[in-house]
């Protein structure tokens, strides 16, 4: 037909004539070159679409797909019609009336509208017969999108990945915000653009969606009218949370321990730290394998390995399988090497201080400065993953060994968490801890907690441990800072300035001369820091 036209008279009839006399709905998909694409036959209650995924998608743009369909009770567009329209980024959705004696009736038609104040998805128009409809559709439809892109260049669209943020918060007095915003941040170092966050508060979790079956929708229609094409979760989904959210919205799903483990790969440049991330990756994703059209091809396996029997699922799962297999092999051996230069250490009766900390805190920064050594620092999360150690020299002309670790952070992945066991495992022989804490963020008492915890589960909680509030050049009120340092029993610096340091080392001194420099008496010679 015309593509200027919505529906053409002459298709309107035979649609009608064909569907009363089947008594079933019809529906008719048809492109912007006035091509049907796809016809779809039902029954007499409804149509069941297939997937679209071979047609065209953008933020800015629809499908490119108009969808009409017959009704053959006379009903308007079903609630269902309109959020079809919505997932699937429809040009427009019609529902076509059929006549008792199979002739067209009114033609009930919507179509999506940019983000506005009024909160609304669509606009439904006044229903017309087909040949009163006037509308120049290919002009039409041009003009809306170019509304819907001139609504987003608003935001950053830069990003090939754009969320929005979801939190299930049980408890009405909670403070969700927190966990968002750094959720957010975890997002943004994945290079995902984050839109918005949203909160429901709810009893319990809905276990089959996580959110409220009608949240979810709502969330679904905000994220086609903003141009969002992914959700992040606040928690760790089940695999069959994540495939019911994804069939529900259509839309990329992840969870809090996915982004987590999307930076461990993006910053792992050592052998054993790409070991560790893929082993994580790889048990995060084995209960999650579902069939796929993709193959795992990057997972090796032996040519004839195959049995007849054998379904693409079970290939994948047995490949998987094998290289844990191999992964964790491979990393006992290191493991192997790490314990025999850690007996090499303790031969040298130098004592081992390990920095510990939340992501983020400044600890690569510190030890940068205590050692003059060229450990990479960025103002990213996770941005060290390998063990970095540098021998410390201390006012008095003692020495000691001082490791960086990676660093911590709440409801840290099982999966990641066993995968770098290996790594942590460096703190069992350490003789100190300095728990490095960003003293500057308003979250301070909750990540030395969460990092205190980690430590309880690692079972060294125990060892000597001095608290650093690091970044006090960027506390807000800094007469306030000596009364939190003496709640805390901590001390106060700035890692970037070796000038703030001396107390530091002073105190780290003191506390392991008993055992490793008896008979040593303390003198102010000033810092002195040497590789």
């Amino acid at each position: 037909m015309r593509p200027e036209n919505i529906i053409s008279n002459e298709l309107a009839r035979e649609l009608s004539f064909l569907s009363g006399t089947l008594n079933r709905q019809i529906g008719l998909l048809i492109n912007r070159r006035g091509e049907i694409s796809l016809v779809i036959l039902g029954d007499a209650r409804g149509i069941l679409i297939p997937s679209l995924d071979s047609f065209r998608a953008a933020s800015t743009r629809f499908k490119g797909l108009r969808l009409i369909h017959t009704h053959l009770n006379g009903e308007e567009l079903s609630a269902e019609d309109l959020t079809d329209m919505s997932h699937l980024r429809l040009d427009l959705a019609g529902a076509l009336q059929v006549n008792p004696n199979g002739s067209p009736g009114k033609l009930f038609w919507a179509h999506l509208i940019p983000e506005n104040p009024h909160g609304d998805y669509w606009l439904v128009h006044e229903p017309l017969e087909p040949h009163r409809l006037e509308l120049n559709f290919l002009s039409f439809i041009s003009a809306l999108e170019d509304e819907f892109a001139k609504q987003q260049k608003t935001r950053k669209i830069d990003a090939a990945e754009k969320a929005l943020l979801l939190r299930v918060e049980e408890n009405p007095l909670g403070a969700p915000e927190e966990s968002l915003a750094e959720l957010a941040q975890l997002a943004v170092t994945c290079g995902v653009e984050v839109f918005d966050s949203i909160v429901q508060y709810r009893p319990q979790p809905d276990p089959k969606f996580m959110l409220g079956r009608g949240k979810l929708a709502d969330i679904s229609l905000r994220a086609a009218q903003i141009g969002a094409n992914m959700l992040i979760f606040d928690h760790e989904l089940t695999p069959a949370q994540v495939r019911s959210i994804n069939k529900f919205t259509g839309l990329k799903i992840l969870d809090r321990s996915q982004v987590i483990l999307d930076i461990f790969a993006r910053r792992a440049h050592s052998r054993e730290g790409k070991i560790q991330v893929e082993l994580a990756q790889l048990k995060y994703l084995l209960p999650r394998l579902t069939r796929m059209d993709t193959s795992l091809s990057r997972l090796a396996g032996g040519i004839g390995g195959v049995g007849p029997g054998e379904t693409k699922l079970e290939i994948d799962r047995r490949r998987i399988r094998e290289r844990i297999h191999r992964l964790e092999k491979d990393l006992k051996a290191i493991t192997k090497s790490r314990q025999q230069r850690r007996g090499k250490r303790r031969k040298a009766h130098l004592p081992i201080i390990s920095i510990v900390g939340y992501t983020n805190a400044g600890k690569s920064t510190l030890l940068n400065t205590l050692t003059k050594s060229a450990v990479l620092v960025q103002d990213k999360l996770f941005a060290t993953l390998d063990t970095k150690s540098a021998r410390l020299r201390f006012p008095r002309d003692t020495e000691a060994i001082i490791t960086d670790t990676v660093g911590f952070i709440r409801n840290l992945p099982r999966e990641l968490f066993a995968a770098f066991r290996a790594t942590l495992d460096e703190l069992d022989d350490a003789d100190m801890l300095l728990h490095v804490v960003d003293i500057s963020n308003e979250r301070f008492e909750e990540q030395m907690k969460a990092v205190e915890k980690i430590l309880d589960e690692l079972e060294i909680s125990d060892k000597p441990t001095i608290r650093v509030f690091n970044k006090a050049d960027l506390f807000v009120d800094k007469n306030l800072l000596p009364d939190i340092c003496a709640r805390f029993g901590a001390v106060a610096v700035s890692a970037p300035d070796k000038t703030t340091l001396h107390g530091l080392l002073t105190k780290i001194e003191t506390t392991l001369a008993p055992k490793f420099f008896p008979g040593q008496t303390f003198c102010d010679k000033g810092i002195r820091l040497k590789t």
